[in-house]
């Protein structure tokens, strides 16, 4: 446990120092370019902020494009501050385009950080997967397809002589019309009920 607590103090130390000291070659940088004052010490909290967040979207979020690639940037901004004041930029003259870049980098900032921020991550995609082990359904036979149809309407009794009748009916019918007679025009020529027209048209 100490040995754990050494680890993350000495890391805890680690950082503080790093961030001190590119905070602070950060606030040169911004200073030499002309951003004086309270403007000067915004500019490395600003990559920081933006670190972190591209940071958070790395380990929390799945769309890690976009954040790898903020996360990029405001290293590259961080370590070109650290680089400047190694004595490779003279800060009693600082070329146009630095000046132009300090200037640009809050916008940029704004951006990338609204970005991470306020961009819904996708969720996962859910895959369902198939229990092999539940119990499945058997498969239909003929005899139970034969046990769930519904049971066969009742006949309904037809005197012969009704159907030798409509025969004639139908027979007439025909020869009118060139066409068989359908159930409701022989149901009204007979004036017999719906399912005794049934009837006789299904013995026709």
């Amino acid at each position: 446990m100490r040995a754990q607590l050494a680890r993350v103090d000495a890391v805890l130390v680690q950082a503080l120092i790093a961030a001190a000291l590119s905070f602070a070659h950060l606030h040169d940088v911004a200073s030499a370019a002309g951003q004086d004052g309270w403007k000067a010490w915004a500019y490395p909290v600003s990559v920081d902020l933006l670190l972190v967040a591209a940071w958070r979207r790395l380990r929390t979020g799945t769309t890690k494009a976009a954040a790898w690639c903020w996360f990029v940037i405001a290293l590259v901004a961080s370590l070109g501050a650290n680089i400047a004041t190694a004595g490779l930029l003279d800060l009693g003259d600082v070329p146009a385009w630095l000046r132009i870049l300090v200037a640009g980098w809050p916008a940029v900032a704004f951006l990338g950080g609204t970005l991470l921020a306020h961009t819904t991550p996708k969720a996962p995609a859910v895959v369902e997967t198939i229990d092999d082990d539940r119990e499945q359904e058997p498969e239909p036979t003929p005899e139970t397809q034969a046990e769930e149809l519904p049971p066969a309407l009742p006949t309904v009794p037809v005197p012969a002589a009704l159907v030798a009748h409509a025969r004639k009916v139908a027979t007439e019918h025909h020869t009118r019309t060139g066409t068989p007679i359908d159930t409701p025009t022989l149901r009204a020529r007979l004036g017999v009920p719906a399912p005794m027209a049934e009837a006789i048209a299904a013995q026709l």
